[in-house]
C-alpha cells in the first residue's frame, strides 16, 4: 500500500505524501515508545496507545490508502500524517511535563467547578 492516493490532495498548501505508510509507520513508533515512558495506569497513554494501535493496524490491513482513510475516519491520509505529527510532538511534551504527577501545589479552590 506504497505511494499516493491520488494526484492531488485538494487541500490548499498540503504536498501529497509520497509514501504515507512509511511515514505513520515511523510517527506511531516514535509516539509508541514516547508513550511507553509514561506511567501504564496514566489514561493519556492508555488511550492514545489504543488509538494509534487501531489506525496502525488499520493501515497494515487496508488493500490502498482510500480504503485506509475510510476507515480511519479523520480526512485525507496527508491530514492523519498530520494528526500523527502533532500527537508525536504532544506526547514528547507530556513527557517533558510529567502531567501525571500530582500538582506542586493545591488548586484554588473551585478551580475545576463550572459554571460557577
Amino acid at each position: 500500500m506504497a505511494g499516493a492516493a491520488g494526484k492531488a490532495v485538494h487541500l490548499t498548501g498540503m504536498a501529497i505524501a509520497k509514501n504515507p505508510t512509511h511515514t505513520l509507520g515511523v510517527l506511531y513508533s516514535k509516539t509508541l515508545r514516547a508513550l511507553a515512558k509514561m506511567p501504564a495506569d496514566y489514561t493519556y497513554r492508555k488511550e492514545t496507545e489504543s488509538l494509534i494501535t487501531d489506525r496502525a493496524d488499520i493501515i497494515k490491513n487496508s488493500g490502498n490508502i482510500a480504503d485506509a482513510e475510510e476507515k480511519i475516519g479523520m480526512g485525507q491520509i496527508e491530514e492523519v500524517i498530520t494528526q500523527a505529527e502533532n500527537e508525536l510532538i504532544l506526547a514528547r511534551s507530556i513527557l517533558e511535563w510529567r502531567a501525571w504527577e500530582p500538582l506542586a501545589e493545591k488548586a484554588p479552590e473551585n478551580q475545576w467547578k463550572w459554571p460557577l
